[in-house]
């Protein structure tokens, strides 16, 4: 049996398999955040499907962290039976589920939330709208949010938390020199920068316990001019498993463009895959905790390699999930094809037509074979 369906374990979290579906906005969430029941028939199907790991969307822990709409909130006690609901569905068909918490900092949107964004550092050229810098107090609350909100998913039966601190969002702020200008404890070498990561996760471990899982998603490198380097992204990593962080999902890019996006368009052969593989590999020569590793992996035998040859202990993926909610069924089944994805990043924008995302060429291909009209959009990339 390949050594990626072998049962594993993250602090007690026992895993059917080494695949992970990363954290994808969905677009599924009623107006306030709250699990609707077309999120809880996506959740079930990866779970049939045979997703060893479920990383939600990033759920904001604060109303002001709302990035997008129809966005999952943890945000109140209200979305806690919600959560239950989702995990409960989940479990019944043998999955696990890890609630990813976030707040979007710089990309927070000002028309839901109804205040400007927050941000590290306010400095000219950051944005065209007004930005508001995070004073003392805005940190403590940071980290009360996140504290809350960790116990708000293990109320709900999740089986663990990752911390957002990737793509630029306010965590990954503050880790970014690029956008960590900050004068105060909280700025200047990598060590100050983490500084927030810390206090989030001694917060989070003393309201949930030692036997709960707390996971980071986080950067490599900004791969951006004056952004976070790959040196002080391991040193970060070093500090945070230290700390006592369960296991890394590494990713990389910012959402602001650069030189590397999270998501690539036109994945169509094995040499373009696993596009962050060298910088986990580095992070391995250093890192003893499970690292997870997303970005562009779309063939069985690209996955079964980095885990063979020891770069990464889990295998992350977002769009194959969304064209084949089953891929990973079909895989252990022994139809090793790879993903039928083409990575044209296609699937974001019917989310923001309020229509969730779907593979659209998928949809096309329905409709063609029903002789229905498609009538559907086109844009937008999650990762993955």
């Amino acid at each position: 049996m390949s050594r990626l369906f072998e049962s594993t374990a993250i602090n007690g979290m026992q895993l059917a398999n080494r695949f992970v579906r990363s954290a994808t906005w969905e677009g599924m969430a009623a107006p306030d955040g709250a699990v609707t029941p077309k999120l809880l028939e996506t959740m079930t199907a990866l779970t049939q499907g045979g997703v060893g790991l479920i990383i939600s969307s990033h759920s904001y822990v604060s109303p002001e962290g709302q990035a997008t709409p129809w966005q999952i909130g943890i945000y109140k006690d209200e979305l806690i039976p919600g959560l239950q609901q989702m995990s409960d569905a989940i479990h019944a068909w043998g999955g696990k589920i890890v609630m990813q918490l976030a707040h979007a900092g710089n990309f927070a949107a000002e028309k839901l939330t109804g205040q400007p964004a927050l941000v590290v550092s306010d400095f000219d050229g950051l944005a065209s709208s007004p930005r508001q810098e995070i004073g003392a107090q805005d940190v403590q609350n940071l980290i009360t949010d996140f504290a809350a909100a960790a116990v708000r998913a293990k109320s709900g039966g999740c089986d663990g938390v990752q911390i957002h601190s990737a793509h630029g969002y306010l965590l990954s702020q503050f880790l970014s020199p690029l956008f960590n200008r900050r004068q105060d404890d909280y700025g200047g070498d990598i060590r100050q920068r983490a500084r927030i990561h810390l206090e989030i996760y001694r917060a989070i471990r003393e309201a949930v316990g030692r036997d709960y899982p707390i996971l980071i998603k986080m950067n490599c490198r900004d791969f951006q001019e004056d952004g976070l380097s790959l040196e002080e992204s391991l040193q970060a990593a070093e500090l945070l498993a230290q700390a006592g962080f369960d296991a890394i999902e590494l990713s990389g890019g910012l959402l602001t463009g650069g030189k590397l996006s999270p998501s690539r368009p036109g994945i169509d052969a094995p040499k373009k895959e696993a596009y962050f593989k060298e910088e986990i590999r580095a992070f391995k020569k250093s890192i003893r905790i499970p690292l997870i590793l997303v970005g562009g992996i779309r063939s069985f035998e690209v996955a079964e390699q980095l885990v063979t040859d020891g770069l990464a202990d889990y295998i992350s993926m977002s769009r194959p999930l969304i064209r084949e909610p089953d891929l990973i069924k079909r895989w252990k089944a022994g139809d090793r094809r790879k993903s039928e994805c083409t990575s044209d990043n296609l699937c974001f924008r019917p989310g923001f037509k309020g229509e969730g995302i779907y593979c659209v060429p998928k949809r096309r291909e329905q409709a063609k074979s029903t002789g229905q009209p498609a009538n559907l959009p086109a844009g937008g990339a999650p990762e993955g």
